[in-house]
């Protein structure tokens, strides 16, 4: 078979990664049928030796090119820089932490040959803290609830393209970028292949909740309208109930009804005002937040600021 493989992986500070990592490409490479392969590494601003240590690599003739950026700006702006530069038959995207076997990859394959574009990780288990999994979880079905396309469960960034599915996923210019999301919106022929998930190789993981939380955000907010609609409908009903109060109490005014216990002679009651005061604000900011999310998007894309900024490419 005269084909070959790019694997795509953006690293930040994973010196200690990066021996293994060679190692199991190139065992689980020798195992296949394609003919050559390269590994792109993508340096999202690593403060620790990791970039020296790949130029080592280099150095010493292994199939490496390497995209360092001018600092760290994320792992999907990262990613998003690796994929611009495959010129290989298939497209591999891993992460650093070897978490995502590349043994897979051979697996992947196989579904190439029957006429797929895009084969994808189906994670059925993951090795990590009790709290990360719930959290995963809930954040899966939050977004598959809330999309207007469909973007499959616990199917992270792990997966093999065509040079097809490559330039379908280069077209989408948004700088908020979410690959798994515009992977699903790409559309072209999917298949998903579940896979249990190693723990972390070594090191600590990248992903702080906040960091988490942007992506998620990213996820739910660049890919559904539906939270505004949700906004909307939450406003709508707050004003009818609010209408049909204020007509009650009037009601209650004109003919002098007691309702509760209370009428109409009697001083409102404190709480009552403070509760219901601090309920219509809390939907107000809630509303104005929503609204802010997608705002600050349309300001990102507004400025047409690169996604990245790459300060080398080193390939020799």
């Amino acid at each position: 078979m005269n084909q070959s493989i790019s694997y795509v992986i953006p690293i930040f500070n994973e010196e200690v990664n990066l021996e293994k990592i060679i190692f199991r490409i190139k065992t689980a490479f020798e195992k296949n049928k394609l003919c050559s392969y390269e590994i792109i590494f993508v340096d999202d601003g690593s403060t620790d030796n990791t970039l020296s240590t790949i130029k080592k690599f280099i150095k010493e003739g292994h199939p490496i090119k390497c995209i360092s950026l001018t600092r760290n700006f994320g792992h999907q702006a990262a990613l998003s820089a690796g994929l611009k530069y495959p010129k290989n038959d298939f497209i591999a995207i891993l992460d650093g932490d070897l978490q995502d076997p590349p043994e897979i990859i051979n697996i992947f394959l196989n579904y190439i040959d029957e006429g797929y574009d895009v084969v994808y990780g189906v994670r059925k288990k993951r090795k990590e803290v009790f709290y990360k999994i719930l959290a995963y979880k809930a954040f899966y079905q939050i977004l598959s609830k809330l999309s207007n396309i469909k973007i499959p469960l616990d199917s992270g960034d792990f997966c093999l393209l065509t040079q097809k599915a490559l330039f379908a996923i280069n077209k989408v210019p948004e700088k908020n970028r979410f690959i798994r999301g515009i992977r699903s919106y790409i559309g072209l022929n999917q298949i998903g292949v579940p896979y249990e998930r190693d723990e972390r190789y070594s090191g600590e993981s990248k992903y702080s909740f906040n960091k988490l939380l942007k992506l998620a955000c990213d996820g739910i907010f660049s890919f559904s309208d539906k939270p505004l609609k949700i906004t909307s409908s939450i406003g709508i009903f707050i004003s009818l109930l609010s209408l049909f109060l204020i007509m009650g109490l009037l009601i209650q005014r004109i003919f002098s009804i007691e309702i509760l216990g209370y009428s109409p002679k009697d001083i409102p009651g404190y709480t009552s005002i403070i509760i219901t005061n601090i309920f219509i604000s809390g939907i107000q900011l809630f509303a104005l937040g929503i609204i802010g999310e997608y705002i600050s998007r349309i300001f990102v894309e507004t400025k047409k600021r690169p996604t990245y900024l790459v300060r080398e490419v080193i390939d020799k």
